[in-house]
């Protein structure tokens, strides 16, 4: 990825299908297709180079609950990557994943639990893992969101400086799905108090919203992942892509 920041699209998983939800509420969904791996090969042809998958069933379980769909994904848009997260709580989770040959894992909730594992994994599996925090009013929600705890995100964040992860994927709850445009001023404050390279989600909705992500570079924002627009077909992945290469 010799260029600069990258637009990530999301295929998010539940029961085998590709679905997205509204503020992460299970049951509210859209589903957008029976076959996730055809849409990722969508993706892939569309010119993404780093797609990325979560496992919503995994992430209510606490354990690994798609893992035929994920395999189907990564085996489908060889030779580009794929990152995996929902429900990684172990380094057996974390294995499993880059066993099929996802290129990295995200831990969500486990960075709160189990932040000792997630270093350890950090220092074993080197730039394949991405710590996802998740933030409702600046706090850290966990468990696929139905829980907020008291912990400020980029407190979290700063637990893991130097500890090798390859990025922080920071979504901002109360924009995703909502397709009311991302949080540019969480996103930012959040970025500059980290030295880790930050992926920005939620409440991408138009190439606009590229466009005023692409200014938070500086910042330290390195990739924005998007879902529901891209299914929508309220924001075109080449254009975003092309939009980003100029900037």
């Amino acid at each position: 990825m010799d260029h600069k920041m990258i637009v990530i699209p999301a295929i998010d998983i539940k029961g085998g299908l590709c679905v997205r939800l509204f503020q992460g509420e299970m049951d509210r969904e859209t589903v957008f297709s029976d076959d996730p791996a055809a849409m990722a090969r969508r993706w892939a042809d569309q010119g993404a180079e780093l797609i990325h998958v979560v496992d919503l069933d995994g992430a209510v379980a606490k354990h690994p609950r798609n893992l035929d769909a994920i395999d189907r994904i990564v085996k489908e848009v060889d030779p580009v990557p794929v990152q995996v997260g929902g429900g990684i709580r172990d380094v057996d989770g974390i294995e499993k994943y880059l066993g099929l040959g996802a290129h990295r894992v995200v831990v969500g909730s486990a960075a709160i639990y189990d932040p000792e594992m997630v270093k350890n994994a950090c220092a074993r599996f080197p730039g394949r893992i991405v710590v996802g925090i998740d933030a409702r009013n600046g706090k850290v929600a966990i468990e696929g969101w139905t829980k907020t705890t008291e912990m400020v995100a980029a407190e979290l964040a700063s637990r893991f400086e130097d500890s090798g992860v390859a990025a922080i994927n920071f979504t901002d709850i109360e924009r995703d799905g909502m397709q009311s445009g991302p949080n540019i001023d969480a996103i930012r404050n959040f970025a500059r108090a980290v030295n880790i390279p930050v992926v920005a989600s939620g409440g991408v909705s138009s190439i606009d919203d590229i466009r005023r992500l692409a200014a938070l570079e500086s910042d330290g924002v390195t990739g924005i992942i998007t879902g529901r627009a891209l299914y929508e077909g309220g924001l075109d992945l080449r254009s975003a892509i092309e939009l980003l290469r100029k900037s």
